[in-house]
């Protein structure tokens, strides 16, 4: 699923900007930092992949 398939208000930046960094996950904090995920992995998904890598 693509970021853009993603309901409006649960993108991880517009959540950003509307209820700031403390209502968001590291992933999330981490999606924003990425900006972009790669082919057949969006960017959320990646940044949790990648949180679970480096913190687990």
């Amino acid at each position: 699923m693509k970021i853009l398939d993603f309901p409006k208000d649960g993108r991880p930046r517009e959540r950003f900007l509307k209820l700031g960094p403390e209502a968001l996950s590291d992933a999330e904090l981490f999606a924003i930092l990425l900006r972009t995920g790669s082919r057949g992995e969006n960017v959320v998904d990646m940044s949790n992949r990648l949180n679970y890598l480096l913190y687990s």
